[in-house]
């Protein structure tokens, strides 16, 4: 059952009390206003925050009387949410998708081409022809694709095209010539080159082998990068998104970030993660925090225990239910990703492990015992994805601290191959938020934009209901491992915010934090479950700025 509490007024106007009134410059009242606590779910309908961007007290109308001088301003009965953080997003690469080919939603393959061909002749200037999307999940035949049905249609330029997951990429032949791939080209460790049945590269690279090709294409510079970026935070914003978690990003990402701080650019607040243990960690040294006002940290390191799920590149204890011969990719030995994780650690850095499948889930959790000591860490050390664990490897997640950091959109995109992947027993510990939970584990949510939608609601949806956005399948996909609607919005918030070490001033409408909310067009508590993924954002407030507004420019 939701927990919902009222703040008394006699609280309330203590903590109203307490606070220096001249400090007080906005009152946001007449508003259905809800927040996780670490008691819950706190209700009100007067927000109080200054002129700094900072909430001073929260409570019901009594309240107004201690801030005599405050600017009043009218809720309208609309109802109000802490800023929406999603914990694991790819902000540029959103950018990129908005700027390039998307497949997403492609129903076969001979559609996808279709869009290949006319967005390759409504951009004949392009050196290469660059997207992402596709699925073959989704299509009536569920096979790779081939680089031949791209050279049917661009054969002049090469084409490189990520599947949604960004764990496979389909190229044409001349991106394959290009990148001097050939029948002999070995599959680098943690990756493969598809082939066909007479040993030819087929045109679909899986995981580590995408770099082979990916190595050519030419790089942007930091205009561009930047153009993306600020594309990209618009979206995020306008759809209630107020702080992203961005997991990889390399040197000029970071760089344009902090440039973008600097000059008041970056409307909303990014946790970075860096990508890998390399030169890019060495580059930037120690964790920066709260740079530019609080807009930026630099403080996670983002590693890689395997691959995806969509495209048999999870690495697993046992094979595939549905291919037999193949156990998945693992990234690195267990010697070698520890080491990555020491070194991390080792520099005050977070250290956040992409694992899909049950042995990458395992090989995380092992590297992070080691380098906690069996115990706890400060850092909170996390796992991006937590997908499909060994049902005995979940208690472990809390015995060491370790976030679930977990996307719940994953599983009601997946729903309708995963179980044929692993089959029903290894599915029981699969998209297991329930399990997870009540073990005492933190669970952050997000998206993984773009490979799902960025949308936090749909997220929320999926969260409570297990169920697509088409209502299937009825009662919910392993219904038994729902949130309620208190426990998801926790996780797209305080949760969200504790698993970057920030919950000290994100993540909640508490005394002294930030100012960052939305105002909403229906109460998300009360209405049906299945409107949930229909909320739309009207107002966006990031530290008590007003970003975004829909209402303006209706």
């Amino acid at each position: 059952m939701t927990r919902i509490k009222h703040v008394s007024i006699a609280a309330a106007l203590l903590v109203a009390l307490s606070t220096t009134v001249a400090h007080a410059d906005t009152a946001l009242h007449n508003i259905k206003g809800y927040t996780s606590t670490n008691g819950g779910i706190l209700q009100f309908s007067v927000l109080i925050f200054d002129d700094a961007g900072r909430v001073i007290a929260t409570g019901d109308d009594p309240l107004l009387a201690a801030y005599p001088d405050a600017k009043l301003r009218d809720g309208q009965a609309r109802t109000v949410l802490p800023g929406l953080i999603d914990a694991h997003g790819h902000v540029y690469s959103l950018g990129q998708l908005k700027a390039n080919l998307d497949l997403t939603g492609t129903a076969d393959v001979e559609t996808a081409v279709a869009m290949i061909a006319a967005y390759a002749a409504a951009k004949p200037g392009a050196r290469w022809i660059l997207g992402r999307g596709w699925n073959q999940v989704l299509w009536p035949i569920q096979e790779f694709p081939k680089a031949s049905q791209i050279d049917a249609v661009v054969g002049d330029r090469p084409v490189w095209l990520n599947r949604i997951d960004g764990h496979a990429a389909w190229a044409n032949s001349a991106a394959m010539e290009l990148a001097g791939i050939d029948d002999d080209t070995a599959d680098p460790v943690g990756g493969k080159i598809i082939r066909d049945e007479n040993g030819h590269a087929s045109g679909v690279f899986v995981d580590r082998a995408m770099d082979l090709v990916e190595a050519h294409i030419p790089a942007a510079n930091k205009n561009e990068m930047q153009e993306a970026l600020q594309s990209a935070v618009l979206t995020l914003l306008s759809e209630g998104i107020t702080s992203v978690h961005d997991a990889g990003v390399d040197l000029m990402n970071a760089e344009v970030y902090l440039s973008m701080a600097d000059n008041e650019l970056l409307d909303m607040r990014i946790y970075a993660m860096i990508g890998g243990a390399g030169e890019v960690l060495d580059a930037i040294g120690k964790p920066i925090r709260r740079y530019g006002n609080d807009h930026l940290d630099i403080a996670s390191v983002k590693l890689y225990a395997d691959g995806a799920l969509g495209s048999r590149g999870a690495a697993m204890i046992d094979p595939y239910s549905d291919d037999v011969e193949n156990r998945g990719l693992p990234f690195w030995t267990q010697q070698e990703l520890d080491e990555q994780v020491a070194k991390a650690n080792g520099m005050g850095f977070q250290v956040g492990i992409h694992a899909i499948g049950d042995l990458g889930n395992r090989l995380a959790l092992n590297s992070f015992e080691k380098a906690q000591g069996g115990k706890p860490s400060p850092l909170r050390n996390r796992i991006e994805h937590s997908q499909i664990v060994a049902l005995q490897d979940i208690p472990r997640f809390a015995e060491l601290g370790v976030i679930a950091s977990m996307q719940a959109t994953h599983a009601t995109s997946d729903k309708n191959m995963a179980e044929d992947r692993i089959g029903p027993e290894r599915i029981l510990g699969g998209y297991a938020w329930r399990r997870l939970l009540d073990s005492g584990a933190v669970l952050a949510n997000g998206s993984d934009f773009p490979v799902e939608l960025s949308n936090p609601f749909h997220g929320l949806y999926a969260a409570v209901t297990r169920q697509g956005r088409d209502g299937e399948p009825e009662g919910g996909w392993y219904a038994d491992q729902a949130l309620t609607r208190a426990e998801a919005l926790h996780s797209f918030t305080l949760a969200a915010a504790y698993a970057a070490n920030q919950e000290d001033r994100l993540g909640s409408l508490e005394p002294g934090k930030w100012a960052d909310f939305i105002v909403i067009d229906r109460d998300y508590f009360e209405i049906p479950a299945s409107e949930i993924d229909d909320i739309k954002v009207l107002q966006t407030w990031v530290g008590g700025k007003l970003v975004i507004d829909a209402v303006a420019s209706e």
